[in-house]
């Protein structure tokens, strides 16, 4: 296949397993066409991802790698984008400021914080189990993922990085509008543009006036003492980045845990029995329903081979955790089975190397504070409507589900 014979992806994200099927029976690495008409490459295995994304080759930063950035304000459905490439932070650094942007970062996510925070997240389980119970007593139909995937990372993150309450929805909304890739509109990029100036703009304006023990304010602080090692643009992106990441990810890592489970009982039952540890779920969970399907963009530095393939330099690649995930070649014929038994733990889900989520330990804790807390206070719950009913976000870049309706009692 040629470029001119680009794969469209579906910017509903509609059935993402399918996709990543459809495309690596075509070759390791496919000329795809992003939402709006974005050209970029496919990897479609794992050990191909693995390697682009630990080829100093490969870069993220647009202005010095992409061939099409000069020219990206022709394409106005290409706006999008910019929410993710158009930004100065670790998701869009390349070499020594990747390093630097990192390690600013770095102490919010050690693992000693992460082990203090612990009594926190279980704490604020329990409390969203509660409301939940109340919810569903009279058989009520309750939503899984605005009553527990949903808050529990969100209210950890903002409590981190100091967001108040009243600042919380409108942080939600904007990480939301972000994800969102079935809108390649102008119209809904300016929005999301917008709304990270007022939203994050807004939060940096509070912590200077109240300046807190959180990571905003640190960061704040490295900006005010420090101004050659965070500018006011990567200090408003940074936010974007840590605190869009530290809840959304998790939201759907532990939406994906419940429904993976709920429609396998052999699964769940190895689960309650002690025979699968729920480590070995997350894990399983993140190969084969990974938050995060395809992540926009890298650059090739240079001329890339991929097989009998050649990635021209300067051209776009997208990150494919979902393809990767469930690549027979590496993970056997059954790969695209969800089996928490197997114990694959080398997962991509996180990324690799350097450019592993500094955020996964949190995300780990707190789906291991959620996901057996549920399963043991509801031992009948149960999916309230069919698999095949359910709904993922409208997004090529998330993997989760819109609503899970569940009823917690028989």
């Amino acid at each position: 296949m040629t470029v001119t014979d680009r794969i469209a992806l579906d910017p509903f994200g509609s059935d993402i397993p399918a996709e990543s099927a459809r495309l690596r029976a075509l070759g390791p690495v496919v000329p795809v066409e992003l939402p709006g008409g974005i050209p970029a490459w496919a990897p479609t295995g794992y050990d191909v991802l693995k390697e682009l994304i630990l080829d100093p080759q490969v870069s993220k930063d647009p202005g010095q790698h992409w061939r099409l950035w000069p020219e990206i304000g022709e394409h106005p459905s290409w706006g999008w984008v910019l929410g993710w490439i158009g930004v100065v932070n670790m998701l869009s650094a390349y070499g020594p400021d990747h390093t630097r942007l990192r390690k600013l970062v770095a102490p919010s996510f050690t693992h000693r914080r992460t082990e203090a925070m612990r009594p926190r997240v279980t704490a604020i389980a329990g409390e969203l189990l509660d409301a939940l119970a109340r919810a569903g007593a009279d058989g009520s139909v309750v939503d899984l993922r605005a009553g527990l995937a949903q808050p529990l990372p969100m209210r950890m993150i903002c409590e981190l990085f100091g967001v108040p309450d009243e600042m919380r929805d409108d942080t939600g909304a904007l990480i939301a509008a972000i994800m969102d890739t079935s809108d390649p509109t102008p119209e809904h990029a300016a929005f999301v543009q917008e709304r990270i100036g007022t939203v994050l703009g807004g939060l940096i304006a509070y912590k200077v006036e109240q300046p807190g023990d959180d990571m905003t304010t640190e960061l704040i602080r490295v900006r005010d003492e420090d101004g050659d090692r965070l500018s006011d643009e990567e200090l408003l992106y940074t936010l974007l980045l840590v605190i869009g990441a530290g809840f959304e990810t998790t939201v759907n890592l532990i939406g994906n845990a419940v429904v993976a489970l709920l429609t396998d009982p052999a699964q769940l039952a190895a689960v309650r029995t002690g025979k699968t540890g729920w480590d070995a779920v997350i894990d399983e969970t993140l190969r084969v329903h990974p938050s995060i399907a395809s992540l926009p963009l890298r650059f090739a530095v240079s001329d890339l081979k991929v097989g009998d393939v050649t990635i021209p330099a300067g051209d776009a690649i997208i990150t494919t955790y979902a393809a990767a995930g469930v690549d027979p070649a590496h993970y056997g014929p059954d790969a695209a089975v969800f089996d928490a038994g197997r114990g694959a733990d080398d997962h991509l889900a996180f990324g690799v190397g350097v450019h592993r989520c500094i955020g996964a330990p949190l995300a780990r804790a707190e789906a291991l504070a959620a996901l057996p807390a549920l399963f043991e206070r509801f031992p009948e719950l149960r999916l309230a409507v069919g698999e095949d009913e359910l709904r993922q976000v409208p997004s090529f870049i998330a993997f989760g589900w819109q609503e899970i309706p569940v009823r917690l009692e028989a």
